[in-house]
């Protein structure tokens, strides 16, 4: 990622001065998603500046209409208050969960707990966020078709609750076309806050212009820019990686092993718990590697780009910004990477 200036979209732009954020209500604000839009790199820039805190990651507490698997148990408000325990003299206090953008209730659920809140939405082209989160899904076991397109044939099958394995943990997910349907999602935030209180970033943005795309968070969220750290750094964060061990995985991924996890919440005392579950995120963090994604077929990602052609525009006009490119065809070109 570039640390040069960015220029941002308008809903980026506050023509008034932003006043900081009412500290009395925690968290005060969230990164709500979109999955592999730069979410993480944002999450951990911002934890490293002086007055943030930020809470651990995909916690997920609101969104009643997402069906995670019991290794994203739903928290409880008490659990989920203490989380922010330690932030409790920061001046911005955050978390991020990168499907209460898809969710359909999160935004009024999150909007009837802290209407004051401050809303961060991240968004990348449809067609490569979806080839992304693919590439997600198959490292950590929710995904299991061998190719993309494969994964897409099987949408319709799946919103049935078919040709899902063992081992998937959030089959709403695997639904890739609606996750890329942006322009609904953003609106619910939109109505819910206004568009003072909600910032949109584009990964175009994001990717290019770090350095000044993170100023312009800071400047939203009521901080002074000048307290930035002078040896802040913007590495590439949360890569595509691949998984070394299958077996391992089915192992920690199996949904009876994670139930029963679950289920020692009641017996162990909380710090305790946390070391049985540290050690299971450990397990998993060392069952990675990163690894060079697989080419992307031309053809097929012009074909998606084709499908997502109209909800590009509906995102267009929503934003006031020109996103055509997003939809534009290839022509003999593969793209691979590892975002």
């Amino acid at each position: 990622m570039s640390k040069t200036l960015a220029k941002l979209d308008p809903l980026s732009a506050h023509p008034h001065p932003v006043h900081s954020i009412p500290p009395n209500k925690t968290p005060n604000f969230f990164i709500v998603g979109a999955p592999k839009c730069g979410t993480t790199a944002l999450n951990q820039y911002l934890a490293a500046h002086p007055d943030v805190f930020m809470a651990r990651k995909e916690m997920h507490h609101f969104g009643g209409d997402l069906k995670f698997g019991p290794q994203f148990y739903r928290r409880d408000t008490a659990a989920y208050a203490s989380e922010f325990r330690e932030g409790a003299s920061r001046q911005c206090v955050g978390e991020c969960s990168v499907w209460y953008l898809r969710s359909e209730l999160a935004a009024s659920e999150i909007k009837a707990f802290n209407p004051e809140a401050r809303i961060i939405i991240m968004l990348r082209e449809p067609t490569m966020m979806m080839y992304s989160m693919y590439h997600q899904f198959l490292c950590d076991g929710n995904e299991h078709l061998e190719s993309f397109g494969q994964a897409l044939e099987a949408v319709k099958d799946r919103r049935q609750g078919h040709q899902l394995s063992r081992q998937a943990y959030f089959p709403q997910g695997l639904d890739y076309y609606r996750t890329a349907c942006y322009a609904d999602q953003v609106k619910r935030y939109l109505d819910a806050f206004g568009r003072k209180q909600v910032k949109v970033i584009l990964w175009d943005d994001f990717a290019e212009r770090t350095g000044e795309v993170y100023r312009d968070v800071v400047k939203f969220l009521g901080l002074d820019p000048a307290r930035i750290p002078a040896e802040m750094s913007f590495d590439i964060i949360n890569g595509n990686q691949t998984v070394k061990s299958k077996f391992l995985r089915g192992v920690l991924q199996d949904p009876w092993l994670r139930s029963s996890a679950v289920k020692l919440r009641t017996w162990l005392p909380a710090p305790l718990f946390k070391l049985v579950q540290k050690a299971g995120l450990g397990l998993c963090s060392m069952n990675v590697r990163p690894a060079i994604r697989a080419p992307f077929e031309t053809r097929l990602k012009n074909n998606v780009r084709r499908e997502m052609q109209g909800e590009v525009e509906a995102l267009s006009a929503l934003l006031g910004r020109d996103l055509s490119h997003w939809s534009r065809a290839e022509a003999g070109t593969e793209e691979s990477g590892q975002r």
